[in-house]
């Protein structure tokens, strides 16, 4: 017996050694409500490593064994952060964490009294440069895009990606990609071979996405009337610092239609923490299809940003874009489309001893093209955007092919 516990012993941290990830399952509901709180930030403290809740607060977070002794911590805009030691919850199942409301009231100066949502606006916008990314670095991301004919979601498509990017400095073209892409692993549903897919544009969607970065890319207007049109609303909370919010509407002017934008904007030094972003269009033709054309509707959008080491990097960009069709004869609606974006950051490396080479990045043309044989076992320790019982519909969509993991297989 004795041999035996001493053996043991000996082996013990080769044991450990082999759990490479630790897996905390978490539920994230308000403390009084008990409402679900969706796409809150959860990390580690003091590393860059993390995930969000789903759309009913729910997360799977996979975490390197070596961290164990570290905190989790849970973000939420509006709510007091939760922190906790990794190693409590080891081999426990689902945990709900309930979050509480903020409490702590912006302390008013004459000064932060007389600033408009306009002046907090323009602040943020000139303030990019320094509470950014001034040094290259590399991001690891999750990014998943679903497809919606008529009501009903007929492919999927799931990558694991790493994004390098020299700095957040102003690009000279704002519609030309700055940052380079390596694809880790894809996997897919059978549905891109589906008919419909001919109605959604072939090009490389994850590259359109980056591109949708209003704050990277500075995709704002510069008339006037953009900031004059900012109204601040009440101020809240943050990862512990006071967070200003604004809310504007413009006309555009490139396009038709009007842009509707709300901007969480840090108290201290006037970075953008989080935006959210909805444009409709005016009735232009984009493209035309035997007797059909296609019209954009509307382009739907939330970013995120999370504070690494003193700068503000990308957490999370979701995008809904609707486009409909039509009989170019009568312009009678035959069906609508959309496309769901979505891209989670769950790692970031500053001053990569490595970056991106010209033969690394992926393609231009769509990812449904550049995938490899399906790797299951490197998904299921990958932290991903948790499927959710609103997926369900989805799923059994997807599903009249068959099941989703035979499909990825095939």
């Amino acid at each position: 017996m004795r041999l035996y516990v001493i053996g043991f012993l000996i082996l013990l941290p080769f044991v450990l050694q082999a759990q490479k990830t630790i897996t905390i399952s978490g539920k994230l509901v308000d403390q009084e409500t008990e409402e679900p709180i969706i796409f809150a930030s959860i990390g580690i403290d003091g590393k860059s490593v993390g995930t969000v809740s789903n759309t009913v607060g729910e997360f799977d977070f996979h975490i390197p064994y070596i961290y164990k002794d570290y905190n989790m911590v849970v973000r939420m805009l509006g709510y007091t952060n939760i922190s906790a030691k990794i190693s409590n919850f080891v081999n426990q199942d689902t945990i709900v964490f309930r979050m509480e409301k903020s409490s702590k009231v912006l302390d008013e100066v004459v000064i932060q009294d007389s600033l408009t949502g306009g002046d907090i606006v323009s602040a943020a916008i000139s303030n990019i440069d320094k509470n950014y990314p001034n040094e290259p670095f590399i991001m690891d991301g999750f990014y998943r895009d679903l497809k919606k004919v008529g009501g009903k979601y007929f492919s999927l498509l799931e990558a694991a990606v790493k994004i390098y990017d020299e700095d957040y400095s102003a690009p000279k073209n704002k519609d030309r990609l700055r940052e380079r892409v390596a694809l880790m692993e894809v996997r897919k549903s059978l549905g891109y071979t589906n008919r419909f897919t001919r109605y959604f544009e072939k090009f490389n969607l994850l590259e359109d996405l980056l591109l949708h970065n209003n704050v990277r890319y500075r995709q704002f207007p510069t008339q006037e009337a953009f900031f004059n049109s900012f109204k601040r609303g009440q101020s809240t909370m943050y990862n512990g610092r006071q967070v200003h919010e604004s809310t504007g509407s413009f006309p555009v002017p490139e396009g038709g239609g009007t842009m509707y934008v709300k901007l969480y904007v840090d108290v201290e030094n006037y970075s953008i923490v989080r935006m959210e972003y909805k444009r409709t269009f005016a009735s232009e033709v984009l493209r035309k299809k035997g007797d059909l054309i296609s019209k954009y509707i509307s382009d739907t959008k939330t970013i995120d940003f999370k504070r690494y080491l003193g700068k503000m990097y990308l957490s999370l960009i979701t995008l809904k874009s609707q486009i409909n069709w039509y009989n170019e004869a009568t312009d009678e609606l035959k069906f609508e489309t959309q496309l769901e974006q979505e891209l989670l950051i769950n790692n970031i490396e500053i001053q990569p001893d490595e970056r991106i080479g010209r033969t690394e990045k992926m393609r231009r043309y769509g990812l449904q093209y550049q995938d490899e044989r399906y790797n299951k076992e490197f998904w299921e320790n990958y932290n991903v955007i948790k499927d959710t019982p609103l997926d369900e519909e989805i799923i059994a969509d997807l599903e009249e092919l068959g099941t989703l993991e035979d499909q990825f297989e095939y």
